[in-house]
């Protein structure tokens, strides 16, 4: 990691808690309403929340997130720098520097960082601008760009996505059939998290991580779940996994196994999850996938699902 000297006249600290959201939330970005629950469910950490000032003007911050009650953080998901005429990129390198010091264990590899993003980011010479200022940042401290991905959104007057006949629907029947399922669509996948995990470990291993990781976190009910089969009492040829995380009704991981894909059942699995958040009558039902992974994304879009942002993803090895 750089090291950066803090420009004169420029403090870096972490902010003292609630009492200082206001402050932090100076700087504009998306998810500014979330941070203040965030805290009170110690998905954040004052010390985890770090800005740069000039008197009371914040000229850059940078926080990190985890799960609710995690001694340290999963994810770098915030680093605004000040939007004006002064080029503000030392100060943001000697915030992140200084503020990642001391709050990743020494000797670690630092967590991935996520951003949301518009849609047309690369056509907006502003945001363009902002958002390469940024990475610019990060990968000075040795980061690089692992993934960019598609935010998708289904609303209520999208109207439901048609079923097919041709499949039947059941809950899991338990953790390790689940598993099992992941494990069989890691074949072939074309996301990018999963094709880095299967460099490092074995499709199972890969398929037990994520469950951990993710599944076994949500409190939303495990009946949602849906194995899909050829007729009732058939073959499992996929599953979908629709849930609440801490913030959305979401439709958190849908697969086929290799010997069913090109046979358009990735719809009608996609359409189950999503009758099955519907019926809990949510104002919206979040998803995501890499904008390199076309079919998922075209079966989103067959579905009704919007791309209403994008997200970029970078991480240190």
């Amino acid at each position: 990691m750089n090291s950066s000297i803090c420009p004169v006249g420029v403090t870096i600290r972490p902010i003292t808690g609630a009492d200082e959201i206001a402050l932090f939330n100076r700087l504009p970005y998306t998810i500014n309403h979330e941070l203040a629950d965030d805290l009170v469910a110690q998905r954040r950490r004052p010390e985890w929340m770090w800005v740069a000032l000039h008197g009371d003007r914040v000229l850059a911050r940078v926080a990190w997130w985890g799960r609710g009650g995690d001694s340290t953080p999963l994810l770098l998901d915030i680093l605004d720098i000040e939007d004006g005429a002064e080029d503000l990129t030392e100060v943001a390198q000697a915030l992140y520097d200084t503020a990642a010091k001391q709050v990743l264990p020494s000797g670690t590899t630092p967590p991935e960082y996520g951003r949301f993003l518009p849609a047309d980011w690369r056509e907006d010479p502003d945001t363009y601008r902002a958002v390469r200022r940024r990475m610019g940042v990060l990968e000075n401290t040795g980061a690089h760009l692992t993934v960019e991905r598609l935010r998708l959104e289904w609303r209520p007057e999208a109207g439901l996505p048609a079923p097919d006949g041709r499949l039947a629907f059941r809950p899991a029947l338990d953790t390790d059939e689940l598993i099992a399922l992941m494990t069989r669509t890691l074949d072939g996948t074309l996301d990018a998290h999963s094709r880095t995990d299967l460099a490092q470990m074995s499709p199972h291993e890969a398929a037990v991580k994520h469950y951990e990781q993710e599944f076994a976190t949500y409190s939303s009910p495990r009946q949602w779940w849906r194995i899909g089969t050829l007729g009732e009492n058939g073959e499992p040829i996929g599953f979908v996994v629709p849930a609440r995380n801490a913030y959305h009704p979401v439709i958190a991981y849908l697969g086929v196994v290799p010997e069913h894909r090109g046979h358009g059942y990735v719809d009608g699995i996609l359409a189950e999850g999503t009758r099955i958040l519907a019926a809990e009558d949510v104002p919206r039902i979040r998803a995501a996938t890499d904008l390199g992974n076309v079919p998922m994304a075209n079966a989103f879009a067959r579905a009704g699902y919007v791309n209403f942002e994008r997200a970029i993803n970078m991480a240190w090895q």
